[in-house]
Order: C-alpha cells, then sequence, then structure tokens
C-alpha cells in the first residue's frame, strides 16, 4: 500500500514537473532567434512533453486518481521565473541551454525512481509509461549535451562580431 501511495504522489510530481517543462521551453522557444536547430529542438521537445503530461494523467486516471492543480501551478510559476531570470542577462541562450542539460537530467531521474516505484507496487504498466517517457527525456538530454558547445560558440561568434547572440 506504501509503495502505491507513493506512486500516486510521484506521478503528481512528475505531471507538475512536465507542466514546467513545458512553460519552461515555451518561453525559451518564443525568445530564440538566431539559433534555429535550437528552436526546431525545443518546439519537438515542447510536443514530446505535452505527450508526456497527458500519459501522467492517464497513469493517474488507471489508478483511480487525478493529477495535482497546487503542483501543476507551482511548476508553472517557477518555470515563468527561471525563464524571466535568464532574459534579464546578455548570456540569455547559453544559460537556457544550461538549465535545460541540468532540468532534463532531474527529468531522468525522477523517471528513473517513477520507473522502480512502479515495479515495486505491481503497476507494469505504469513502469512502461515511465520508461517510454525516460527514453524521450535522455534523447533531448543527449541533444543538448552535444549542442551546448555548438550554442555557446556561436553566441560568442555573434559577440565577437559585434551583434547579440543572445537568444
Amino acid at each position: 500500500m506504501e509503495a502505491r501511495k507513493h506512486l500516486i504522489h510521484w506521478l503528481r510530481d512528475a505531471h507538475g514537473m512536465e507542466q514546467q517543462a513545458e512553460s519552461l521551453l515555451s518561453r525559451q522557444s518564443e525568445r530564440l532567434e538566431s539559433y534555429p536547430d535550437m528552436k526546431a529542438r525545443i518546439d519537438r521537445h515542447i510536443e514530446e512533453t505535452r505527450s508526456q503530461a497527458q500519459r501522467l494523467e492517464e497513469c493517474l486516471a488507471k489508478m483511480g486518481e487525478d493529477t495535482s492543480a497546487i503542483k501543476d501551478l507551482g511548476g508553472k510559476i517557477t518555470a515563468n521565473m527561471g525563464a524571466l531570470m535568464n532574459a534579464a542577462s546578455d548570456d540569455e541562450v547559453v544559460k537556457n541551454a544550461i538549465g535545460s542539460y541540468s532540468f532534463e537530467h532531474f527529468e531522468i531521474a525522477s523517471y528513473r525512481a517513477l520507473i522502480a516505484a512502479a515495479e515495486v507496487a505491481g503497476e507494469e504498466y505504469i513502469a512502461e509509461v515511465c520508461r517510454n517517457i525516460l527514453a524521450e527525456e535522455e534523447a533531448m538530454a543527449k541533444w543538448v549535451e552535444q549542442n551546448l558547445p555548438t550554442v555557446t560558440e556561436a553566441f560568442l561568434g555573434f559577440e565577437t562580431a559585434g551583434m547579440s547572440g543572445k537568444r
């Protein structure tokens, strides 16, 4: 019973986390101007993130539960505050890329814990949903890792040329 209780709690946390991710990624995408590859990958991940939130809602519904409006709202507020802080920086794009790398790894750790909890609770369907989401998060983390040097170099190139590479 304890495993089920924690699984429900953590699924709600994960849903709030995905709400936060969607807000954060949307703010980043709206502001990107000089990095078309980055914008395209972020836009693709926004769609993945929306799908992830929907799949988490389905997992909760399967368990007879619902999402947490408070956790969802808290995630959105946190994301918007973070985006606002980075928008004030002249190196916004680099800070956003570093933040994305960190956030993706937070999500990866969360889904690994959810998989283990679902397995202990005997919820194999939920474990499989979380494995699929984990694969998407790992792919995004890998993309950010591979492209962080390129984004940083492009930003510095803009700055060296006397142009704003901020976004």
